[in-house]
């Protein structure tokens, strides 16, 4: 039984309605103050904040994370705006799941092997185990964690396809790159191949596309690593969205646009 029974898919139009509507983009819950002080402490070195990129000493001014943020993301663009509300731009959301989707036709076209993460498990789980479920159908192999992958005092598990860090019986929030660096260790390990494709978020995706995996992200405005990585080409795709709205299923709209995008090519 897969995780998610898409309904049907929203038109451009119907869903950055629904964006705004839930505040997955529009005026967003992370305020201005927040997202500045990330872009600050990434500008300052704090790797915490590159969520497993390497980027050296490109981004040490704050103002040109901003502008990055503005350009992909669409938080306001004002630097003199330094507190209140701030906003993910819906058009730069539905273009970013465009994009994603083309990458995921691609997988499925090439019978590829696709690796899906989620830092998030507590919002976008159901959404990757939708989309996992989607390319296993079209022919893709799903990227299974060699069992007994330990890392930051737990362990990497998976549900419906989905790679997760688990602790004491819970299914953790991480922005950390090391569940997945322990992942692709451990296949390199087993002598597999690595994924020809990661569908992730914050240091999951991060690490992968840092190791040269072709990286599909998504991510918050107050996490700009990936937009960075995305500007620089490490990433294929950074998909800009608010990561956990107060119901996991107001991103079922979301979830059934992109999987029509994504199979209108592939059925």
């Amino acid at each position: 039984m897969p995780i998610f029974a898409p309904a049907a898919a929203p038109s451009r139009s119907e869903l950055i309605e629904h964006l705004v509507r839930t505040r997955i983009a529009g005026d967003v819950a992370t305020p201005r103050e927040n997202n500045l002080s990330h872009y600050r402490k990434l500008a300052n070195g704090d790797r915490h904040y590159w969520l497993g990129l390497e980027l050296g000493e490109r981004w040490q001014d704050e103002q040109d994370v901003l502008a990055v943020m503005a350009e992909r993301c669409g938080v306001v663009d004002d630097p003199g705006h330094r507190s209140g509300q701030d906003t993910i731009d819906p058009e730069m959301t539905v273009g970013a799941l465009d994009r994603a989707a083309a990458e995921l036709r691609k997988a499925a076209e090439g019978r590829r092997r696709v690796l899906f993460a989620t830092g998030h498990p507590g919002a976008l789980l159901d959404m990757h185990g939708a989309l996992a479920q989607s390319l296993h159908e079209a022919g893709c192999e799903i990227v299974r964690v060699p069992l007994g992958t330990v890392t930051d005092e737990g362990v990497v598990v998976q549900f419906g396809g989905v790679a997760v860090h688990e602790r004491g019986a819970s299914l953790w929030h991480t922005h950390s790159p090391a569940p997945m660096a322990a992942v692709l260790d451990q296949l390199r390990r087993k002598g597999e191949l690595p994924p020809d494709l990661v569908v992730a978020d914050h240091g999951w995706a991060g690490c992968a596309a840092q190791q040269g995996i072709d990286t599909v992200g998504f991510a918050d405005c107050n996490d700009p690593a990936l937009f960075l990585g995305e500007a620089e080409d490490t990433l294929a795709v950074t998909v800009p969205l608010d990561d956990h709205v107060t119901d996991p299923r107001f991103y079922e709209p979301l979830t059934s646009y992109l999987l029509a995008a994504t199979q209108t090519q592939t059925d």
